[in-house]
């Protein structure tokens, strides 16, 4: 099935429904401006849709190989990853003082996403060089910037993110691996790290590991990890690539999907590396890079999900069988049945809450560093706090949920892999585990992101969901409003328990077993306020005459749909939130059926 990049559904999410033209306003990005999102976005999706869509099958096929000590990129996606690079891609949104583009990043996930649609495998590459550019921009020394940074920026290079350990999983605090000072300023680095995306590959001469390890003298847990750089080849004083270092991967995953993304098991052995940043607050930099994925992989949630919703679409629309309820036709398409029809438009609206989410966060993350003052970078950073769990979390749900829906539109042929629908339900399948599982996305919602600030950031959001609520009542009559209305209260008091119960230690079960429900819940009614910013952005534009009137309408109803399919389990989700810590406690292994 031939992929056609959403350019404009991209481009009406990031003007009416994110508001990137707040961030335009603070000046701080003087090459941008509508044309510039434009050409960007429509040059993203010719890219998406001619040079890396045309891999996805063969990718998935033939997979990235490993042999003696090496990894073979996929075929063709070597030679795609350099001619994406030349592209300008991986600099969008970098300084550029390093070679960068200087845009928004909300622009950037923006352009992104059809990256991930066509080949998800294939944007992982240079999704991770683009959390390391974060990292080296924010805490790189000023050689490191202009020894390993402008490369990343360019492409030439790629990165890779190497935290986790066999045994130690999520739990970064347990991690053994070692850096000993070499005396010299650099150091020497031992230890083993699975799961490494981009690991090693032969798309690039150089890959620059950012590596968290322990030095001989570190606290231990949490407390005592560093954050070190370590390239695949050392680099020499004049820039020129030198002896291969001490690292290698030992073997890559066989996994569900994404095959055409090495995921490899990486052994340092005395390999040379860098300190960046400060001793012992490894985690804290490692976060910078951390959080940069994690709305990345929101958008590859979203993007994978387009690309399931636009297959099943496409394939409503040709397979016919049984008779029109609206038309009466006999051997109809399977679109005119009312159940498929209810399921694309679920997908569809579901998919654009995600959008909006991800790019919200996008235009949050620009103006807390761009805004006018203190007090407005303050907000806004405190709102890109509270999105970012809510957008990587919600958005990957969404994707595994709707890649689902696209294997069922299908009926049994979208159970056979040729049809390759199971293909974007299998690489949909990693998102909710990737830069941190889902679960852990939402305890940090709600044991850090909620009461940074006292709970302001999610009061200042529902404050202005209750403000677009009050515009609602202009463009629709009776549920569409009621729905939502009473998700903004379940919110409302989802938010006002959660504050309360963290006020009493003794009742931190409570908090952590309310986690998932109240990031789930959160996420169906920011999807919702996304929806209904987009709808009354779109009676607007209807009402002045600018635009496609069925599209513009299109958006107006798809709110309602949300509001009928989602935002009507509100009351299911708020009842989660408070099943309780004692109910879970007494779920004992052998209550669930396990042997004595």
């Amino acid at each position: 099935m031939t992929y056609r990049a959403p350019v404009r559904d991209l481009a009406f999410s990031l003007e009416a429904v994110a508001g990137v033209d707040r961030v335009a306003a603070t000046g701080a990005f003087p090459d941008y401006d509508r044309d510039v999102m434009g050409a960007v976005l429509e040059a993203a999706g010719q890219v998406a849709e001619t040079l890396l869509a045309p891999l996805n099958r063969i990718g998935d096929q033939k997979g990235a190989t490993y042999a003696n000590g090496a990894v073979t990129a996929a075929p063709g996606f070597a030679d795609a990853y350099r001619e994406f690079a030349a592209g300008g891609w991986t600099g969008l949104a970098a300084s550029p003082a390093h070679g960068g583009q200087g845009l928004p990043k909300a622009l950037e996930l923006a352009a992104f996403e059809p990256v991930h649609s066509a080949n998800m495998a294939f944007g992982l590459c240079p999704m991770l060089s683009l959390a390391a550019i974060e990292a080296l921009e924010a805490h790189g020394t000023d050689r490191q910037k202009e020894t390993y940074l402008t490369k990343l920026v360019s492409g030439e290079w790629t990165g890779a993110m190497c935290l986790t350990e066999p045994q130690a999983g999520s739990d970064l605090g347990a991690l053994t691996s070692q850096a000993v000072p070499n005396g010299d300023g650099s150091y020497s680095l031992t230890g083993q790290k699975i799961y490494i995306t981009w690991g090693d590959h032969d798309a690039t001469d150089n890959i620059v590991h950012m590596v968290l390890a322990r030095l001989p003298d570190a606290p231990p847990g949490p407390k005592g990890i560093s954050l070190f750089l370590a390239p695949k080849v050392l680099v020499n004083s004049d820039g020129s690539l030198g002896a291969r270092n001490a690292f290698r991967p030992v073997g890559v995953e066989h996994k569900l999907g994404i095959h055409a993304s090495p995921t490899c098991v990486m052994a340092y052995e005395g390999a040379t590396a860098e300190l960046v940043g400060r001793p012992n607050e490894g985690l804290a930099h490692m976060f910078t890079m951390m959080n940069a994925a994690r709305v990345a992989v929101g958008v590859e949630g979203v993007a994978i999900a387009e690309r399931a919703f636009q297959q099943a679409l496409a394939y409503a629309l040709d397979r016919r069988q049984g008779r029109s309820p609206w038309t009466g036709e006999p051997g109809a398409p399977i679109f005119d049945h009312p159940d498929v029809r209810r399921m694309l438009s679920v997908m569809k609206a579901r998919i654009e809450a995600g959008r909006g989410i991800c790019l919200s966060t996008g235009v949050a993350a620009d103006l807390a560093k761009h805004a006018g003052d203190a007090d407005d970078r303050r907000f806004w950073k405190g709102r890109e706090d509270l999105l970012t769990p809510i957008a990587k979390a919600w958005s990957t749900d969404m994707g595994v949920e709707v890649a689902s829906m696209g294997v069922q539109v299908h009926g049994g042929m979208g159970f056979i892999e040729e049809t390759g629908a199971a293909q974007h339900y299998r690489d949909a399948r990693i998102a909710p585990i990737y830069e941190g599982t889902n679960g852990i996305q939402a305890m940090d919602l709600v044991g850090r992101k909620l009461s940074q600030d006292g709970g302001d950031s999610a009061k200042a959001i529902i404050a202005d969901m209750t403000a677009t609520l009050a515009d609602l009542h202009h463009l629709y009559q009776g549920k569409p409003v009621e729905r939502f209305a009473n998700a903004i209260e379940a919110v409302r008091d989802a938010t006002l328990w959660l504050l309360d119960r963290k006020q009493d230690p003794a009742r931190a079960d409570d908090v952590l077993a309310a986690a998932d429900a109240y990031l789930k819940l959160m996420g169906d009614v920011i999807g919702g306020w996304m929806l209904a910013k987009g709808a009354l952005a779109a009676a607007d534009r209807l009402k002045a005459g600018d635009g496609d009137p069925a599209w513009l309408q299109g958006k107006i109803d798809l709110y309602e749909v949300y509001a009928a399919n989602v935002l009507g389990h509100a009351s299911s989700r708020l009842a989660a939130v408070g099943q309780g810590g004692g109910l879970l406690m007494r779920m004992t292994a052998q209550a669930l059926g396990a042997a004595a």
